[in-house]
């Protein structure tokens, strides 16, 4: 009853949209590139026009979205709780795209490719359309830094939460070698998610709501309603030019590749490095469902060291120790089978905060670690190629294993020599009311 009590529900409906999305993008983001290469079994040509469709469209619908969403006077455009709750079923059916064929495809059918089109750029599209809203609902629920500090906790929780979706699934589906299973583990996830963002979509409150909405829009006169191109532009370029902008953005792409590098290919480094008798199938499954879960974990228990410390010197810490551990797994060499195993559940990076706030920055390297998971998936499939990417490389195992030490490594690097001269370090010792 106590813990009842101490639940906001304003915090916790505002969370149930991360929750939903959560559980959605982990599957997605998991397991599309498998699902098109080894089971539709896409030519390469057509997974490379597809990725770059999806990065052409990535860039454009972030601002597009975002602007309409600023201006437009339709409801579901411009209230931000009717955009997530309008959003959601449309949100689940995009992500529902990928896993149901849309004939039986024969290795190469150009239907797969259209078919991968159509699933990434319609996931997207809905994904930054609900996510955008529920950016700026973050910012329009309150002002005051300890409210925001409990958006993040409740925030932070959900999105534990929806990571484990992984786990289960790889459990359910023996790591989607059951279909019928996947499938269906699918359609449950949808509708879950669905019933999330339209608990937001119903009962999340902004602090323009509570003082008076349409007392709002009196004063803000037509102006407002329909911004300028000039001035689009204008502020863009006092953004573009802010050293601490430019630093933070790019720390955080470079954050975001390492968690779309480690995402992608821990399959795959897995089922090369490590041999099928030292883990088994259900390890297997757990190991992809805690790198997914531990990062969220580690944010949660370091909440206190959060408010003491502030997030410049943690973030600085976790490259330094992302860099260690790099270095130490590189010099202790591949037959370590266990700690390998350990290194790579860990490895994922977990102190990304603000990814989706400049999500129109840094989504699109998701794009490229998935097309270079796919050239590996094809060297390894193609006797040809694979003889020769061995010789060159002196084996696929030491290069992988070299590529999981390297990449951490130099990217833990290159953000201390981005992140150490952003200016604003103590934010955390003023609280804003």
């Amino acid at each position: 009853m106590k813990l009842a009590l101490e639940i906001h529900p304003n915090a916790l409906a505002y969370s149930m949209t991360t929750l939903g999305a959560g559980m959605m993008n982990s599957i997605f983001n998991f397991y599309y590139v498998k699902l098109f290469l080894n089971r539709y079994r896409i030519s390469e040509a057509a997974f490379h026009q597809a990725q770059v469709v999806f990065m052409i469209w990535n860039a454009v619908n972030d601002p597009l979205f975002g602007y309409i969403q600023d201006n437009s006077q339709l409801p579901c455009c411009s209230r931000r709780q009717f955009s997530i709750l309008y959003g959601a079923p449309l949100y689940a059916l995009a992500f529902l795209l990928p896993w149901f064929p849309w004939r039986h495809y024969e290795e190469g059918d150009w239907l797969s490719g259209l078919h991968l089109i159509v699933a990434l750029c319609a996931f997207d599209g809905l994904l930054t359309f609900v996510l955008l809203a529920q950016c700026a609902l973050f910012a329009e629920i309150s002002t005051r830094h300890e409210s925001r500090l409990q958006l993040i906790k409740y925030n932070q929780v959900a999105t534990l939460i929806g990571s484990t979706s992984v786990l289960f699934c790889g459990l359910i589906s023996d790591n989607m070698e059951n279909f019928a299973y996947f499938q269906a583990f699918a359609v449950l996830i949808a509708a879950l998610a669905t019933a999330c963002m339209y608990y937001t979509g119903k009962y999340s409150t902004s602090q323009y709501e509570q003082r008076g909405v349409l007392a709002e829009n009196a004063d803000r006169g037509d102006g407002d309603r329909a911004l300028s191109w000039s001035s689009v532009i204008s502020l863009t370029k006092q953004i573009m030019t802010e050293k601490n902008f430019l630093f933070f953005v790019t720390m955080n792409f470079f954050q975001v590749f390492h968690l779309a590098f480690c995402n992608n290919f821990m399959m795959i480094f897995a089922d090369n490095l490590i041999p099928h008798n030292v883990l088994s199938s259900s390890v297997r499954s757990i190991m992809y469902g805690a790198g997914f879960i531990c990062p969220q974990c580690l944010v949660l228990l370091s909440h206190a060291s959060l408010k003491k410390f502030g997030y410049y010197r943690i973030i600085l810490f976790s490259f330094y120790l992302e860099g260690v551990a790099a270095a130490v797994m590189f010099l202790l060499g591949p037959g370590h089978y266990y700690l390998l195993a350990f290194y790579l559940t860990t490895n994922i990076p977990a102190l990304f905060y603000s990814s989706s706030v400049l999500k129109p920055f840094t989504v699109p390297v998701f794009s490229s670690a998935s097309t270079t998971k796919s050239i590996l998936y094809l060297l390894h499939l193609e006797s040809h190629v694979f003889m020769f990417f061995t010789s060159l490389f002196l084996g696929l195992h030491d290069a992988m294993f070299c590529l999981i030490c390297l990449v951490p490594l130099c990217i833990a690097v290159v953000q201390i020599l981005t992140w150490t001269p952003f200016s604003i370090q103590n934010s955390h010792m003023t609280a804003a009311h």
